[in-house]
């Protein structure tokens, strides 16, 4: 059975730690091998335009940047479609390789054998 990692991010500049975390553990995650589904929402919704992510500063952290690339060449990431839509960003507006879904798909990949759902 495969596993699957599916992170669910919520924080942004806001609570830069949390956001850190749940992108550090995705590209650590991809670059070991295992699938996984990154969810951006709440004030990490920004992080799917481009540019926003080489904003983002956090000491004694990888570059913000870097860790998006990873998780986009190996694993897939989403921009919620409710908070695109509260932000105005429209699929013309993100980052390649970024789809923008919504709960249902969320919950079916929460739902699925063999995966791991996290929360930051």
């Amino acid at each position: 059975m495969t596993k699957k990692l599916l992170i669910k991010v919520t924080a942004g500049a806001d609570a830069p730690e949390r956001c850190s975390q749940a992108f550090t553990v995705a590209a650590v995650a991809v670059a070991s091998g295992v699938e996984v589904s990154m969810w951006l929402t709440g004030e990490s919704a920004w992080f799917a335009l481009p540019g926003r992510a080489a904003e983002f500063e956090l000491p004694h952290a990888a570059p913000l940047p870097d860790l998006l690339d990873s998780i986009l060449a190996g694993g897939t990431l989403t921009l919620c479609t409710q908070c695109a839509a509260r932000r105005d960003i429209t699929e013309k507006d993100v980052i390649e390789g970024v789809r923008i879904a919504g709960a249902q798909v969320f919950v079916q990949e929460a739902m699925a054998e063999g995966t791991q759902a996290l929360v930051y």
